[in-house]
């Protein structure tokens, strides 16, 4: 196996890192956007208000991206393990 096969792989790997997580993290971003706004006109400094609604988008955003996420790392896996041999020296 070639250097530049390891760095191609851990590439694709951490694209794919990025890729998959990306919903959810703007899930959390826009809600925690939103509440913060709220907190700042409504002047409620409440620890909990930001984190509970967090918590239920996120779960949310899962539900519904979840079968995409799993999808797109189990694509990558077997395009991993399918093209194994010609990862392998002989």
């Amino acid at each position: 196996m070639t250097v530049e096969a390891v760095t191609e792989i851990a590439n694709n790997a951490l694209f794919l890192i990025i890729e998959v997580s990306l919903p959810v993290l703007l899930v959390s971003l826009i809600v925690g956007l939103i509440i913060s706004i709220f907190q700042t006109v409504t002047s409620i400094q409440e620890q909990t208000l930001t984190f509970v609604p967090k918590i239920i988008c996120v779960f949310l955003g899962l539900m519904i991206f979840g079968h995409w996420m799993i999808s797109t790392m189990v694509e990558f896996t077997t395009q991993l393990w399918s093209s194994f041999s010609l990862y392998v020296n002989r």
